[in-house]
């Protein structure tokens, strides 16, 4: 693992309190990065932020990834404690609905793009006015496959991580060449939010993956370290597919 990467860097990761969004704090953490991370849950909060190191390394904030007052208390908390916000992963994303669009409710179908589209311009717009506006930094959105092409089960949760793509896309014109806007695109990994796409039979889940296997949250924490690192620093409007080789097996 390279290390000193995010050495005097600060970050905030929404979503962060368990699978991917812990993950990429724990990666940001080990190559020097002090951090921010949110969640609606507050105990799993606690117990993540110590996990990563305690307050000097790791402070918290609990809220609704699309609650405003939550999400412009968040941002603030981070640069009252730490001095600078140079990272921002938008990792919050829900999906409550499964099967086809015709039968899918709107008003559910409202909360979804809320939280997966419309939380993840409003984070980037706080985080702007506070800090990244006038000093620059690094914004990486936590997409999907399912926005790369049809997504049969999750298809509005598919409509939304295509609508965040074109996000990133419109973002990374916007805020160059000061900010750098990216994204991953990652296949089914082993987390709680995913556990119903394979917990029935994980070797079949992961028999049409080149790599025969599915993803660890550890390969989407590289594959997000790298883009908000300044290794990346010729990159932006881009979007990253991490997906064991899922697509090139279709």
């Amino acid at each position: 693992m390279p290390t000193g990467r995010f050495e005097g860097k600060v970050a905030l990761i929404t979503g962060a309190s368990r699978g991917i969004g812990l993950a990429v704090a724990h990666r940001m953490v080990a190559e020097g990065a002090r951090v921010c991370i949110t969640a609606r849950k507050l105990d799993a909060l606690q117990s993540a932020a110590t996990e990563l190191g305690g307050p000097e390394r790791a402070i918290f904030a609990s809220g609704s990834g699309d609650d405003r007052e939550h999400q412009a208390e968040a941002v603030a908390r981070t640069v009252e404690a730490f001095g600078s916000l140079d990272v921002l992963v938008n990792n919050t994303g829900i999906n409550p609905a499964f099967g086809p669009l015709l039968g899918l409710d709107e008003g559910v179908a409202r909360k979804i793009f809320e939280v997966n589209v419309l939380s993840a311009l409003s984070w980037v717009k706080l985080a702007h006015q506070a800090w990244m506006g006038e000093h620059g930094g690094s914004v990486v959105n936590v997409a999907s496959v399912a926005g790369l092409g049809p997504a049969p089960g999750i298809a509005f949760y598919g409509v939304t991580k295509a609508a965040l793509i074109a996000l990133t896309k419109q973002l990374s014109f916007e805020l160059a060449p000061g900010i750098r806007v990216n994204a991953v695109a990652p296949a089914v990994v082993k987390t709680r939010f995913a556990e119903a796409l394979y917990a029935d039979d994980e070797e079949a889940a992961a028999a049409g993956y080149l790599l025969k296997r599915l993803g660890e949250p550890e390969d989407i924490a590289a594959a997000v370290s790298y883009l908000a690192s300044d290794d990346a620093a010729w990159t932006t409007g881009q979007t990253l597919v991490v997906d064991g080789g899922m697509l090139g097996s279709l």
